[in-house]
């Protein structure tokens, strides 16, 4: 008997965010078919039947974040989508470069986790990411207050402190550097955010 297409459906979905995971463990090059396989408690053989190849499930996991484990993270930190306004930045900028987001490898924007990953990879894999990065500068630049001067300007330089900021932190594994880092993103992302002339 074939399975219901609910079934696939949740398949489909427990490959997408087991992959995600495991990429932002340990690279889009270590991971291997099979080992997504595994850990998802499913066969090989049953991965064509969701993805042409393993770049194609690459972009699908960059791609998931955003409505996925991403909106969830969101909600964790207070963020109405609904309801933009300069709050919700700041929410932004304290939940993106806090130590909690650093050390969750799991749950770790894949602009953190994976970014020379997807430098390499195909250009579909790139306009996934390229899609989450276009969401947070599209939260800056609506939550920017009306009187503000260049919403977009200020809006690409929040993104840019908070994805960059944790990069550098990520490669610096239980370092102090890797937490003054990320502070300092912080601290100079929030004056960013209270500077009325830019």
């Amino acid at each position: 008997m074939p399975y219901s297409a609910e079934h696939k459906e949740k398949t489909h979905a427990k490959i997408i965010e087991t992959a995600r995971i495991l990429f932002n463990r340990y690279g889009f090059h270590k991971v291997t078919i099979d080992m997504v396989m595994a850990e998802a408690g499913l066969t090989r053989g049953g991965f064509y039947n969701h993805f042409r190849n393993k770049e194609a499930l690459f972009e699908a996991a960059v791609s998931s974040f955003l409505m996925g484990r991403g909106a969830r993270w969101r909600s964790e930190a207070g963020i109405d989508m609904t309801d933009l306004k300069p709050e919700m930045a700041q929410h932004m900028i304290d939940a993106y470069l806090s130590s909690d987001h650093l050390g969750d490898l799991d749950g770790q924007c894949p602009m953190i986790a994976l970014p020379t990953d997807v430098a390499r990879s195909s250009p579909e894999v790139q306009n996934s990411f390229q899609e989450l990065l276009n969401a947070m500068v599209w939260l800056f630049e609506n939550s920017i207050a009306d009187n503000e001067n260049d919403h977009r300007q200020k809006a690409l330089s929040l993104s840019a402190l908070c994805v960059g900021g944790m990069v550098l932190a990520r490669t610096l594994p239980d370092s102090e550097l890797a937490e003054d880092i990320r502070m300092a993103a912080q601290d100079t992302a929030k004056q960013l955010m209270d500077a009325k002339a830019f």
